[in-house]
């Protein structure tokens, strides 16, 4: 059975949304409802401790009229809660499929987790364009165009849906950039950043999640213009709006039409209460300045590791305060929403036409019937895994592949070296964010699949050498010693209960604490010369901070108090986790020989696991010794491959010293090759002296299988850029220093000064010539086109139809891309890019199969927003299509005469 018809064998009888609600019901329900219950159907609360999955947000519900609560999980990718759960290809990944199917399929895994983890709304899809790639969640998008970024967003949205669970899009609108205020023109807001909102909601999602930022002046949660008159009068949207955590900043933001308010009310301890309260119920105003907000707000967000150093800019540093004031601004408003009832500022129907809203989407859920979702208790089905690694596959791109260096030949194996921590553990989701952590069980490497596959088979010979160690190794008790002796002092809340040899408590070491113990440490480290240490707090069932001499180092980051992603699964704090599954947070320190003062100590996380504890190492002598011997080893191979990792810190660049380690093995052996695991593109200084690039993006659970069959041949890759990969990061419209506006400054604000010209698009407007163009992506096999084709639809659209023919010697898919150039008169009321994306597929051939594709460009496509007119206007005239496998690489064109009333000539 294929896997889309078995995923919907499994579908539960009425999961899938109803196609029209019930709104007599609806009604009925409200006008059974008190103020305090339309009020609880409106703003977050918290759930009980016993029963909490450890989501992002909650709704109360009204059990006194049967209407359930919902649960709201964190993605993409997949769904997080304190359970382990599966992590699908990040966002950026799936982009690179260029396939509906692939992302209807990923929603259908994210909705199977979330029934299974008792969540009701799953807030994803990520819909915002790529647009500046300093945005810190830039990784998390579609890429940087808006119809490639709606198609896939559209079947995501049918994939979570059709497994009756709600899909949340976000976040509206704008949140693009790295400042806070975002400042557009109505033509540049509808054609490039409304448009894959558009396409959710003509998907039928049921909710979406208003952003933090400001749009052209005004709070995107607050923002009637946006939330009324655009997204419902225009797109015609039914659902419900849920603001972005902490992202309401009054009550009056109801009247403007946001429904539901989120966190809402907030148990004690939360980071949230530092930064906002309830401003649709009657919590308490802060108890604390901003100041301090930012400080306990930076434990929990700003999480790095000490190969990502990066001179303070305007997107570092001093700018993460400067956008956190602004979007938790230091005086919130000093009122609630029962106070701006008393005084007439909100009517009781702002708060009736939110609860109809919300109650509606639950109607056609069939939530209130009883099919909102509770924790299963099972393992994740099987096929999810499945799906996950031929998602992976499908997005592998083919940068380069100079004479054939890759696929592996049975010769490679010979002598084979695989370098790079990427090589002996899976980069599934390389960033700490609000995504799944993924299950480790299932997270097989590159190098272990690799032996498996060629064990015991004659004349093979593979090595590894991870050049940079993550883990290190506990710090020898040898290290350990005070004026008392050796060994540090173990302490609990009623004193000292003992001392210990080293600091070493996990289940490899076969010491495990019990589930609840959170004992600290104190003792005195004994170093034997000065340099820069690398300093490992692993951690698993607890949060844990460490002081040396003194001054607090690092700390676990997960949200103490909000029990949200607690550390039952490792992950939030490093690349990867240690090599034995810990929660890995890892500093450099530069310390003097001699004595220094360590002390750890450990913190509930309500994760109810037996808690684990190490403090590793890295010695100097260790960092340097690892590098030279990966670099000795690539050297002397036969052939090697080395992974290497980015995460967009330092900005476009490889972290630490990953390019002086391709660099030096490139330069002594011509066959290497590189494996990427980054989902932005990265400078490459290399680039000229290595055959083959092959990226992997972050490819999730099943990323070493996936990567494995690649490199041998057992798949093709044929995945395409979602974005244009620069040659310099001043190519690019948001860092070109030439337009100050456009990035981050003082003030907090981005002028998208570059109107239309969102990525490919200002390359072609400046004529810059890219390293790898939007679309590209080589595969094993090659690909001819032939008998271009257009004729106009009754819908005003137009059907493309040419002949894609694979004349190459290996079964592969391809993806055909169709681009429509600018009227060759403009009019007056409108801009264009040169050229736009407007249609694309994916199909599979056979060796030497030929097919006949047409692809359907919407009618919207041949459209354009006259600010002028209000409206959208069809552009008349003489037209280019254009076809082929790439934004650089059309060998179709054909010039179209559009007219208005559909006829095409």
């Amino acid at each position: 059975m294929p896997l889309l018809l078995s995923f919907l064998a499994a579908l539960p009888a009425g999961a899938q949304p109803a196609a029209v609600r019930d709104d007599a019901r609806v009604l009925r329900l409200l006008g059974q409802m008190t103020l305090e219950e339309k009020i609880s159907m409106v703003r977050g609360a918290q759930e009980a401790a016993a029963t909490d999955q450890g989501q992002a947000g909650y709704l109360a519900g009204v059990p006194r009229l049967g209407i359930p609560p919902m649960r709201l999980a964190d993605g993409p990718p997949g769904i997080l809660t304190r359970l382990p759960s599966a992590a699908p290809t990040a966002t950026m990944g799936l982009a690179a499929t260029f396939s509906r199917d692939a992302a209807r399929q990923n929603g259908m895994v994210i909705g199977m987790e979330a029934r299974r983890l008792g969540i009701d709304v799953a807030l994803e899809p990520f819909i915002n364009v790529l647009r500046d790639i300093s945005f810190g969640r830039g990784w998390n998008t579609y890429g940087e165009d808006p119809l490639l970024t709606g198609v896939m967003g559209a079947a995501q949205v049918h994939g979570i849906q059709g497994q009756g669970v709600m899909a949340q899009a976000k976040h509206f609108l704008g949140y693009d950039m790295t400042g806070y205020k975002s400042v557009l023109d109505p033509q540049t807001l509808h054609e490039v950043y409304l448009a894959p909102f558009a396409a959710v909601v003509d998907a039928g999602v049921s909710s979406i999640m208003c952003s933090y930022n400001l749009i052209n002046g005004q709070f995107a949660c607050g923002n009637k213009t946006l939330l009324d008159d655009i997204l419902r009068g225009e797109l015609g949207f039914k659902g419900f709006v849920t603001s972005d955590w902490a992202a309401a900043h009054k009550p009056e933001d109801i009247n403007a039409g946001l429904d539901m308010e989120m966190p809402g009310l907030m148990p004690k301890g939360s980071p949230w209460l530092t930064i906002t309260r309830s401003y649709f119920d009657g919590s308490p105003a802060p108890v604390e300045p901003l100041e301090t907000s930012l400080t306990v707000l930076s434990k929990v967000f700003e999480r790095s590791m000490p190969e990502e150093k990066q001179t303070a800019t305007m997107t570092t540093g001093s700018s993460r305060g400067l956008v956190m004031h602004g979007q938790f601004p230091d005086n919130p408003a000093p009122e609630n929403m029962a106070v701006a009832l008393k005084k007439g500022t909100v009517d009781i129907r702002a708060i009736d036409r939110a609860v109809t809203r919300i109650l509606g989407e639950m109607e056609r859920f069939g939530y209130l019937d009883g099919k909102t979702h509770q924790p299963t208790g099972l393992a994740p089905d099987p096929r999810i895994a499945a799906t996950i690694r031929k998602t992976s596959e499908q997005a592998a791109v083919l940068l380069k592949n100079d004479g054939g260096a890759l696929p592996l030949k049975d010769a490679d194996f010979a002598d084979l070296a695989l370098i790079g921590p990427g090589a002996g553990q899976v980069v599934a989701l390389g960033i700490n964010a609000e995504h799944s952590l993924g299950l480790l069980d299932q997270q097989h490497s590159v190098e272990q699949v690799l032996r498996e596959r060629k064990a015991g088979k004659p004349g093979v010979r593979i090595r590894y050498a991870v050049g940079n160690d993550m883990t290190g190794v506990p710090v020898p008790a040898a290290q350990w010693r005070d004026s008392t002796g050796a060994g540090l002092d173990r302490y609990s809340d009623s004193g000292k209960t003992g001392r210990d040899a080293m600091l070493d408590f996990t289940v490899k070491a076969g010491n495990a604490l019990p589930a609840g113990s959170l004992p600290r440490w104190k003792g005195v480290l004994q170093l034997p010369t000065s340099g820069d240490y690398g300093i490992y707090l692993q951690v698993l069932g607890a949060n844990a901070s460490l002081s040396i001499d003194g001054k607090e180092i690092s700390h676990t980051s997960s949200l103490t108090g909000a029990r949200h992603g607690d550390t039952v699964q490792p992950g939030q704090d490093n690349l990867l986790p240690t090599t034995d599954g810990l929660n890995n947070v890892r500093r450099e320190v530069a310390l003097t020989a001699g004595e220094h003062t360590i002390e750890v100590s450990t913190s509930d996380d309500t994760s109810r696991a037996p808690v684990q504890v190490r403090l590793a190492w890295v010695t100097p002598e260790a960092r340097e010794a690892n590098f030279r011997e990966a670099v000795e080893l690539g050297k002397k191979a036969g052939k090697v491959v080395i992974f290497a990792w980015a995460r967009n810190k330092p900005l476009f660049e490889l972290a630490g010293d990953q390019n002086a380690m391709i660099e030096q093995i490139s330069a002594a052996n011509p066959n290497t090759v590189v494996v990427l695991n980054t989902s932005l593109p990265v400078d490459m200084p290399w680039l000229p002296k290595v055959p083959a690039v092959l990226n992997m993006w972050w490819p999730g659970d099943q990323g070493g299988e996936a990567t494995a069959n690649v490199l041998q041949g057992l798949v093709s890759p044929a995945g395409r850029l979602p974005f244009t990969w620069a040659r310099r990061l001043q190519d690019y419209p948001a860092t070109d220093p030439r337009f100050p506006e456009r990035g981050l400054r003082k003030d907090g604000e981005a002028v998208y000064s570059e109107g239309l010209d969102v990525g490919y698009r200002w390359f072609d407007r400046q004529q810059l010539s890219p390293l790898f163009a939007f679309g590209h992506g080589l595969s094993y096999s090659q690909f001819s086109y032939a008998g271009l084709k257009t004729k106009r639809r009754n819908d005003g659209g137009l059907d493309v139809s040419f002949r894609v023919t694979n004349t190459g010697k290996v079964l592969s898919d391809e993806v055909p891309q169709v681009y429509l150039g600018a009227p060759q008169v403009l009019p007056q009321d409108g801009k264009f890019a040169l050229r736009a994306l407007a249609g694309f597929d994916r199909l599979t051939l056979r060796p030497k199969e030929s097919r006949q594709v047409v692809i359907r460009v919407p009618a919207r496509q041949l459209q354009y927003w006259s600010e002028p007119s209000k409206g959208w206007r069809i552009a008349t005239g003489a037209r280019e299509v254009l076809v082929g496998r790439s934004a650089l690489d059309l060998p179709l064109h054909q010039r179209i005469n559009v007219e208005d009333k559909g006829a095409l000539r």
